[in-house]
């Protein structure tokens, strides 16, 4: 091995049989600082990089700005955290229970640590667990103009006609008080969700299960407390971003193209989408490939309103 340059490739295992065992690469480690004075080849230096300081952050979110190295190991689960139930799991339901129940006792660990902190004045306990009907639940636009009638056989409601400006407000309203730690009304993040599916699917011709996934990540990222008026179109690209990569297998033009139109749609800096495109993964805590529990509600009111 010492014979050989790794640096700038990729190493193949093989046994002696000629059979494929492992492939990686070895990525030298280097620090901000260090990589900050790396250059392009040909001597330029990098103008395409963003400064940390310079991104619209997420709250909560640490980076390894100025120098400081950060680790997101807690957010990974060992090769052999299967090992010892390796009997027991023989279906990709009983994959993800296991990943969830692995992920909980990982944040409740986390909770209890100074470390990484998220928003201390928001109490987010009852929202670790995430519910994909919450946000798109029918009830929210009736609000106070609802009356419920209950008979001995039959249960009937009857909704007051009432302006859409006032049942906007009284919507509004109502979510602010049930989730004060939320910065962003229910009307903006529901136009927010109508603006990702236009551009993944009219605009770029992505499935209705990628634009679904792309709506678990925002919603997270919301019912976290981690969207705001500034980042809020950053954070909607990015998971828009994260959900193409992940559930489609995109080609290098393809996803120009799909990073062309979140910059003309949403008008963000194409520098400022691509740096934002990490912190919301870790916001995320790694958790890009989602149970089916939490995509298919989303993708049957997608297949519904199509």
């Amino acid at each position: 091995m010492r014979q050989h340059d790794t640096r700038n490739g990729r190493i193949v295992l093989i046994s002696g049989r000629r059979s494929f065992c492992s492939i990686f690469s070895v990525l030298p480690y280097r620090d901000s600082a260090q990589a900050g004075d790396l250059k392009l080849d040909g001597g330029k230096q990098s103008t395409g990089a963003v400064s940390l300081k310079e991104i619209i952050g997420l709250e909560g979110v640490e980076l390894g700005a100025d120098g400081k190295t950060v680790s997101y190991t807690q957010f990974l689960l060992p090769t052999n955290a299967f090992g010892a139930r390796r009997n027991t799991i023989d279906s990709t339901s009983s994959f993800s229970q296991f990943r969830n129940l692995s992920h909980r006792s990982l944040s409740i660990g986390r909770a209890s640590s100074t470390q990484g902190s998220l928003d201390t004045g928001s109490d987010l306990g009852d929202f670790t667990d995430y519910d994909p009907n919450l946000l798109d639940d029918p009830q929210w636009p009736c609000g106070k103009h609802k009356r419920v009638l209950i008979f001995p056989s039959y249960m009937t409601t009857v909704i007051d006609y009432v302006k859409p400006s006032d049942l906007k407000k009284d919507m509004n309203e109502t979510f602010k008080e049930k989730f004060p730690h939320i910065k962003l009304t229910l009307s903006k993040i529901r136009s927010l969700k109508r603006e990702m599916r236009k551009l993944a699917q009219e605009d770029c011709g992505f499935e209705e299960p990628t634009v679904a996934m792309a709506f678990v990540y925002f919603e997270k990222l919301a019912l976290k407390g981690k969207l705001n008026k500034q980042n809020r179109k950053l954070c909607a690209g990015a998971c828009v971003l994260l959900a193409a990569k992940i559930g489609s297998d995109l080609k290098k033009h393809e996803v120009k193209h799909l990073i062309d139109k979140l910059e003309e749609k949403f008008r963000l800096n194409r520098r400022e989408l691509i740096a934002f495109e990490f912190p919301v993964l870790v916001a995320l805590e790694f958790a890009l490939h989602l149970p089916e529990h939490e995509v298919m509600p989303h993708y049957r009111r997608l297949v519904q309103s199509s």
